[in-house]
């Protein structure tokens, strides 16, 4: 293990600071076109979006630009708001959890946001035929759904994917970018699509997590030698940042109504990175994006959610910051779509 001191995130810093600083949520401005739909409309398989597990993203919510997507490509999609059954997961070809918790505060939402019997549902559904997209990014959703992931061989780092070397991210450390050119795109029918029109060449992501390759799993985004891993918070860590947070967004308040908010926005970002050291461990080896075969059934897991979707982070005073499918210059949005024509076995 070594050490780095204070390296910047700009946006992510911002958008935990509270939600008084910023408002986030899905950009309705953004729309997506699919110019060869994969099934007639409302004619393709049935894609579940998990609800059940207090998920940050929802089809109404932060993944609706995400399930109009595979709406426009002919997928019926709805919300999976039942805890996990043999029975309700019949009701579904494909379903998607995204950023599952496992409580609304410091003290729980980090703890497993399924019990063993959902998880073994889960399993022996997917063993039987269904296919699972299981999303979970940085810090404190890896640890949410660290317990379901270990069902399917993977492991999840549960902090903050860095990588701060260039033409690995996209001006942010932890905004990292797979490319054929620098190599960190896997090999997988996922990343071929179904013809050239739907190769993909470039994916980014938006701040993540780091995942563990299981033996006989497919590399779809792989970790460069130079990425490394900020260890989650203990749980006493947790508290005091929570109650730093608390201070810091009282005196925003206060800023804000004063009409300071620009100056406060910088501010907390200051205060935020200057809580010393962290600990960083190398992710080498490690991956943002795992495909294997479970089964009779698939599963895909990815260790960042905003690249498929398409947000806007609101703070008062600044530009309006976008993350996922609406932000120009990658392929995101057919890695989208080639994600699910995988898990539902076009190609």
């Amino acid at each position: 293990m070594h050490r780095i001191a204070r390296i910047s995130i700009p946006i992510l810093t911002l958008c935990l600071a509270s939600p008084i600083l910023a408002q986030q949520g899905p950009d309705t401005t953004w729309v997506p076109y699919v110019a060869r739909p994969a099934y007639p409309a409302d004619g393709g398989p049935r894609v579940g979006i998990d609800e059940a597990h207090l998920n940050f993203h929802t089809v109404e919510g932060n993944y609706r630009p995400f399930a109009e997507l595979l709406r426009r490509d002919g997928y019926r999609v709805g919300a999976s708001a039942l805890p996990f059954s043999r029975a309700g997961l019949a009701l579904f070809d494909v379903l998607v959890i995204a950023n599952a918790r496992g409580g609304q505060d410091a003290e729980t939402v980090s703890n497993s946001a399924f019990t063993a019997e959902e998880r073994a549902a889960l399993r022996e559904w997917v063993r039987g035929g269904g296919s699972l997209l299981l999303i979970a990014d940085h810090a404190p959703f890896g640890a949410a759904a660290e317990a379901l992931a270990m069902e399917f061989g993977v492991g999840m780092s549960k902090g903050f994917t860095f990588d701060t070397v260039a033409g690995r991210n996209a001006g942010n450390p932890t905004f990292l970018r797979f490319t054929r050119e620098n190599g960190l795109l896997g090999r997988h029918p996922i990343l071929e699509g179904r013809g050239a029109a739907e190769r993909v060449s470039v994916v980014q992501s938006f701040t993540g997590q780091s995942l563990s390759v299981p033996g006989g799993s497919g590399v779809l985004l792989q970790l460069s030698p130079t990425a490394q891993d900020r260890e989650p918070p203990t749980p006493e860590e947790m508290r005091a940042q929570a109650a730093r947070r608390q201070q810091i967004a009282d005196s925003i308040a206060a800023a804000i109504r004063a009409g300071g908010a620009r100056d406060s926005a910088v501010a907390v970002a200051a205060q935020l990175q200057a809580q010393g050291e962290q600990r960083f461990v190398s992710a080498a080896g490690r991956a943002q994006g795992v495909a294997m075969a479970f089964g009779a059934g698939r599963v895909v897991i990815l260790g960042e959610a905003a690249m498929l979707s398409a947000q806007k982070v609101e703070i008062p005073g600044r530009p309006t910051i976008r993350m996922g499918m609406n932000v120009p210059g990658h392929d995101d949005q057919q890695f989208a779509l080639n994600v699910l024509h995988w898990l539902s076995r076009l190609n």
